[in-house]
Formats: structure tokens, sequence, C-alpha cells
């Protein structure tokens, strides 16, 4: 294992050792040096460099051993500065970010390089924008969260739908129905265990962050405001039954939509030509606002009922302190098995997909829409599908957004800290994706009876 120089390496991947971390690994040894990838130098980055060289044995046991070694740790802000700049494009995979995180941002943003990290935890990527935007704008820094599972199926499968209503149509609402399939047992990564606990705990410091910035722009959606519903819901059309998930995905997504109203025609690009600038300001002029909520699904309504006491658990006992010690001693215990301190086997991982419906509701033209008491009359049922969502589709998310970012990055904004759906959205990420297992497809669209 070759030690590093002064060289600027294209991606360094932090924390490559960790459950994801190898994953991701083995994702971006595909594309590097490939004839027609822009991933042409590679480095590993942690605490441990024996661990590192096992995570690369591991993801590819054949791979040469001239991958560079960077030894970095959170406990050691010298170092964190030293792996940043070296990189063009930091893959931050250590968790939980709130934690973690902004020491590592804080070096990327001070280097001038480029971050993308696999967080789905709001109160971190909301504090990282007030503190870092202005900074990582001036000093061309590309700040992006949410680049894996959370949030991207979830942003670009909105997009997908809302782009489906065509020139005429008005969408009022999507919602999402996130449903997890495999012929064995579903086990969850435990880093997103103890990030949903933290994310219990410092709820009021995501309401008090809130409180203390200055109000987004809100877009307009013509029709009424979501209806509450009931807690659990039975979504015939698609044969689920379904419970609202407190997942990042709908706050991401509103926060893209937000930039979209104060940007109606995107972000420009840092050195972007007209052609590609009209590409840009056409591509969202398709995308039309609507509100936006997701809810885990599953095909049992016992498995409703699953889901409702996992949250109950970690709701209830991640309040105070000794409930959340117990929650992440005994994960496995509190969530019903359904997450493991040790991760899934490799053939859990192997036999995991997912399934996410979105379910549009709206007007024909915006005739209707403006109506008194105007209710829905056209419906349009999408879909995005994939492998495993925390190893597997993470990965591939994560690092084909890297890729976008080597390859286009004149025509992606200078720097700033964004939601991924802002960033990603005009590019050919949906394409990519497509390409690499997760597909995008159109279920129906029709009539609505009134």
């Amino acid at each position: 294992m070759s030690q590093p120089t002064a060289t600027t390496y294209d991606i360094v991947i932090f924390g490559a050792s960790g459950f994801t971390g190898k994953y991701v690994v083995r994702e971006t040894l595909k594309f590097l040096n490939n004839n027609n990838s822009p991933l042409k130098t590679l480095a590993l980055a942690g605490r441990n460099p024996s661990k590192l060289t096992q995570a690369l044995n591991w993801a590819h046991p054949s791979y040469p051993n001239n991958i560079p070694i960077i030894t970095a740790d959170i406990s050691d802000p010298l170092s964190l500065t030293q792996m940043a700049s070296q990189a063009k494009v930091v893959l931050n995979c250590v968790g939980p970010f709130r934690l973690y995180g902004e020491k590592v941002v804080k070096a990327c943003v001070e280097s001038g390089c480029d971050y993308l990290d696999i967080s789905g935890e709001p109160e971190f990527m909301e504090r990282m924008e007030a503190v870092y935007n202005d900074k990582a704008a001036a000093d061309g820094s590309l700040v992006v969260s949410a680049c894996g599972f959370d949030s991207v199926p979830a942003e670009l499968g909105f997009m997908f739908n809302v782009r489906q209503w065509g020139e005429m149509g008005v969408p009022n609402r999507v919602e999402a129905y996130l449903s997890l399939e495999s012929e064995k047992r579903i086990v969850g990564n435990f880093g997103t265990f103890e990030s949903a606990v933290l994310g219990v705990a410092n709820m009021d410091k995501l309401a008090e962050l809130r409180r203390s910035r200055p109000r987004r722009a809100r877009p307009q959606i013509p029709g009424p405001g979501p209806a509450k519903g009931s807690t659990i819901e039975h979504q015939k059309k698609i044969g689920l039954w379904a419970v609202k998930l407190p997942s990042a995905d709908a706050i991401v997504v509103r926060r893209t939509l937000a930039a979209l109203t104060e940007n109606p025609s995107g972000l420009q690009g840092v050195n972007e030509d007209p052609k590609q600038a009209e590409k840009r300001a056409a591509f969202w002029s398709t995308i039309k606002p609507a509100h936006f909520g997701v809810k885990i699904a599953t095909k049992s309504i016992l498995g409703v009922i699953g889901f409702i006491a996992i949250g109950l658990s970690i709701g209830l006992l991640g309040s105070f302190s000794f409930g959340r010690w117990l929650l992440l001693k005994f994960p496995s215990v509190f969530s019903f098995g359904g997450f493991k301190k040790e991760g899934p086997t490799e053939e859990q991982v192997e036999s995991a997909r997912f399934k996410m419906w979105f379910v549009g509701q709206g007007f024909s033209d915006a005739n209707v829409a403006s109506q008194r008491n105007a209710k829905p009359d056209t419906e349009v049922i999408t879909r995005v599908m994939g492998p495993e969502i925390g190893y597997l589709t993470t990965p591939i998310i994560l690092v084909q957004c890297a890729l976008i970012l080597l390859k286009q990055r004149q025509d992606l904004p200078k720097g700033g800290v964004y939601p991924p759906g802002i960033v990603f959205g005009p590019t050919d990420l949906q394409d990519r994706l497509q390409e690499n297992g997760i597909s995008f497809d159109l279920i129906s669209k029709n009539r609505i009876s009134m």
C-alpha cells in the first residue's frame, strides 16, 4: 500500500473501512481508470491504516495494492485539513454526522474542495447550511449532504413524477410509499439506528435552529393544503398498508423547492456556457411544486404495526438519557430485530431491494385548480426501484454524484451548502442511476372521478 504524496486525488473516501464505507470503496473501484470515467486517482482515508487496507482487500481482493492511504481522524483537525487539501472531492462515510460531520465539512470548506456525504440527519444538514454556506460559496467548496438513499431517490422520484403531468397538468400533492423487500430478514445498519435515536434527542435543537434563521421562500402550490389523513393508510392502488415515516426525505425535498422558488432557473454553473444555462432553465421550468410526504409501507397491516412499535420505542426512550443508553446498548431488542450492531450479512444485503411509489394527485389544468373548493381530478403514479438501500443503492448514488462533480464541475454552482436535488436535478444523474440498477418508471396516469 503506497503512502500519499502531495498529489491531489480526484476522490478521497473518508471512513472507508466502516460498514458503508467499504461498500463505497467497492463501488468506486468499478470506475477507477475506466476509459469513459473521469476518476483517475483515488485515496482511502481513516484513522486506522490497517483497517483501510483490509477494506480495500474486501472490496476487491485482486486489486493492485497501489491505492494511497491517508491517515485522518476526527479528533485531529489538522489531519482532516491535510486530507481535504489533497482532494478534489471528499466522500464522507463517517456518521452519525451530528457527532462527527462538522469537522470534515469545515476542513473541506477551508481547503476549497467539494464535499458529499450520506447523511439523513436534518439538524446536521440545516446547521451546516447556516454556518458554512457563505464561506463555501465564496471559496468554491460545494457541500452536498444526503447523497445516498437519503434522499436522492425521494428528490429525483418527486421530480420524475411532477414531470409526467405535462404542460397543462398541475400537481397538488405527491405521497411517496417506501416498501422494503427481501427473501431474507431485513436488518438495518446500527449507524442508521443511532442517527434516529440522536435525532429524537436533538429535535429541540432543530426547532431552535429554524427559529433563529430567516424564513425560506415557499412555493405557490395550487389547490388545497395537505390533509392530515388517518394514522394507518391502506393505499389500494399499489396494494400496500402505510404509516408516516419521519425521515429526512420530505425535509430535503422542501429545501430543494425553497431553493428553486428563490432561483426559478436553478443555480448558475461556475463556468457554464449559454447552451448549458438554457438547458438548465428548461429543465427547471418542468418541475412543478407540490406538497410532499413519505410513508413506510408493507403488504401486511401487521408489518405497519411493527413499524409503529419501533417508532414508539425510539420516540419514547430516545427522549431521555437512560432510554438512549438502553436503545444504543441493545438495538436489536428495542427494534425487535430490525437493527443490529453487526449489521446485515452479505446474503441479506444481496437479497434485499426497495420500491418507492410516488402517488401524485392534482388537476388537469390550472383553471380547475383555481376554482373554489376544487378537488383533484388527476392521478399520476410513478415508481423508483433498486437494490438494498444502505449498502448497495447508497454507494451507487454517492459515487455517481461524485463522478458528475468530476466531469461536469463547470456546470455546477461555484460553491455553497445545498440539498442534492437543486444541484444534481438538471444533470444526467437519473440516467446514470438507471444505468447502474436503479429504475424510474411511469406506472399510470388517470383521471379521478370527482
